[in-house]
């Protein structure tokens, strides 16, 4: 049930509210926001490190020398940084493109509609539209609004969920996840063999073809009065085995490869 309590509770409902300062508990702390600095300016200088770009357009090629030197520096990304800009991945720019606008289409629905799809998360049901609940000591808030959902595999989806609007939102997000499902395959596989381990050694111990579930969450940012002094979201560590994120300009999908089977 749609309730002017859920609707007032969202980020975007307060971003629109006409406000000029935001509300306490979405001020961050000044030594947070020091330490965070500006990564989008530090991207762009031509000093220090770099965030490594892995281009998998080799990455199955018959020259036995190219196949290892593009999986060598996958591995070696991994093991320094942990983290990667993957390039020539095999999914087309089109079928982003696709999940990008449905995503940025749900939300430009009107906060009541959204509404529909709402999670719970006081009675465990985490799944659908929703906002950060407070989960420090200090009860600070995240200024965001997102959509999380189980999208692979099949079996474990709950399509009730799932946006009717726009129409290509199901049928596109299905087919992102077969196909990312297909890359996290291939990753894993790179990795064990790096390990010293045979190939499907990871993707086994972390849940395998059948357990192993990607999940979804679109993070929305509404336009904030005061930036500077906000986190859209605040550092976490992710608990699934791979996280892969797409960024656009006010909203963020991410997809995660784990095990968690929460409703």
């Amino acid at each position: 049930m749609v309730t002017a309590a859920s609707i007032g509770s969202r980020v975007e409902s307060l971003a629109s509210s006409g406000i000029s300062t935001i509300p306490k508990e979405y001020v961050r702390p000044k030594e947070e926001l020091i330490s965070i600095g500006d990564i989008f300016e530090d991207e762009k200088s031509t000093e220090g490190s770099h965030v490594p770009t892995i281009d998998l357009k080799e990455i199955d090629s018959e020259d036995i020398k190219v196949r290892e030197k593009c999986r060598e520096e996958l591995k070696k990304a991994a093991v320094d940084w942990g983290v990667m800009h993957l390039v020539n991945h095999g999914i087309s720019d089109e079928l982003m493109d696709r999940v990008r606008k449905a995503g940025q289409a749900f939300f430009d629905l009107p906060i009541e509609q959204k509404e529909n799809y709402a999670n719970d998360q006081a009675s465990g049901k985490i799944q659908g539209y929703g906002s950060k609940l407070a989960n420090n000591a200090s009860g600070q808030l995240e200024w965001e609004d997102y959509f999380f959902h189980c999208v692979y595999p099949e079996d474990k989806r709950d399509l009730s969920i799932w946006p009717q609007t726009p129409a290509d939102y199901i049928v596109a997000t299905s087919e992102y996840a077969k196909e990312l499902r297909g890359l996290a395959t291939k990753i894993m596989t790179i990795l064990s063999l790096g390990l010293g381990l045979e190939e499907g050694r990871l993707e086994k111990e972390v849940g395998g073809l059948e357990e192993l579930l990607l999940q979804m969450k679109i993070n929305y940012y509404p336009k904030c009065p005061q930036p500077e002094l906000a986190l859209g979201v605040e550092a976490h560590t992710d608990v699934s085995a791979l996280t892969w994120p797409s960024s656009s300009t006010t909203w963020f999908p991410a997809c995660s490869s784990s095990t968690k089977t929460n409703g």
